[in-house]
């Protein structure tokens, strides 16, 4: 199965999109399942992990609603506030759908870059891991070294890093992110999503740009370790859902069968315990 295990759908109306405006142009506007199932159909893509992408448990419900309505949904990474006295309620609840499979802060927006070690969030990561829920990390470069002492204090907890930790591929800058991503990858049993690179590339990337970023991940995580995702529709502002799965192709092309398929679905079903 060929799993797309990061992707967003998003309707405007619904007001809790504080970061989607209108300065990001053509991705304001509504996304819904029926604009991205031609997509999946022509890239052979049999279902979806979609994402969180307000900081609302509202729209972790109607990302639930839509994963009832459309059979291609394999799963649901939602948000809680875990700095509240119920948020391990508020877990368990959520958990008791079928498709809800992890939960998502959003880390990369939070001023604090230690805020993910808060005493206040322990019992929040307690009951994440009581429900067998994956945690989806949304970090910067400079969250890594915390994200490792997290991961020390909860090394049973299921772990995705979002798009390889956003290196700063447009200014061609490697050397810390690589090192903290090796120790973590080393360190840790954590998984590390192939995604959302395009957009952190310059405006005409090319395949070059984006190498030594995928080889280090590749050979930090492995390839049981890398997760495959499109972003879409954050992709679309860098480039077609094709071409970022052209390009994925092509960056993996030294890789056997067996682990290509690893990457491109087989990881995603363990981390999130996809349903079938």
């Amino acid at each position: 199965m060929k799993i797309d295990a990061h992707q967003h759908f998003w309707a405007l109306a619904r007001g809790d999109y504080g970061w989607l405006t209108p300065a990001l142009g053509a991705i304001h506007r509504d996304f819904t399942p029926d604009d991205l199932t031609p997509l999946l159909s022509a890239a052979g893509i049999d279902g979806t992990v979609l994402v969180q992408a307000a900081p609302t448990v509202a729209e972790t419900e109607y990302l639930l609603s839509l994963a009832d309505e459309n059979a291609f949904i394999k799963g649901v990474v939602g948000w809680v506030d875990l700095e509240t006295a119920d948020a391990p309620a508020q877990i368990s609840a959520l958990a008791a759908h079928p498709a809800f499979v992890g939960l998502r802060p959003m880390i990369q927006d939070i001023a604090d870059p230690l805020w993910m070690l808060g005493d206040t969030l322990t019992p929040a990561f307690e009951a994440l891991q009581l429900a067998d829920l994956t945690f989806d990390a949304l970090t910067l470069p400079e969250h890594l070294k915390p994200l490792r002492t997290l991961l020390a204090r909860h090394p049973d907890m299921r772990v995705v890093i979002d798009h390889g930790s956003k290196p700063l591929i447009k200014d061609a800058i490697i050397r810390d992110w690589a090192d903290d991503m090796a120790v973590l990858a080393r360190e840790t049993n954590a998984w590390c999503k192939l995604s959302g690179l395009v957009t952190e590339a310059k405006a005409d990337w090319s395949l070059e740009d984006l190498r030594p970023y995928v080889d280090h991940l590749l050979d930090s995580f492995g390839p049981s370790r890398l997760i495959w995702g499109s972003d879409w529709p954050v992709c679309t502002l860098a480039s077609s859902y094709g071409r970022w799965l052209e390009t994925t192709d092509a960056l993996l092309s030294q890789l056997s069968r067996a682990e290509r398929q690893a990457i491109m679905g087989g990881n995603a079903a363990r981390a999130y315990s996809l349903r079938d």
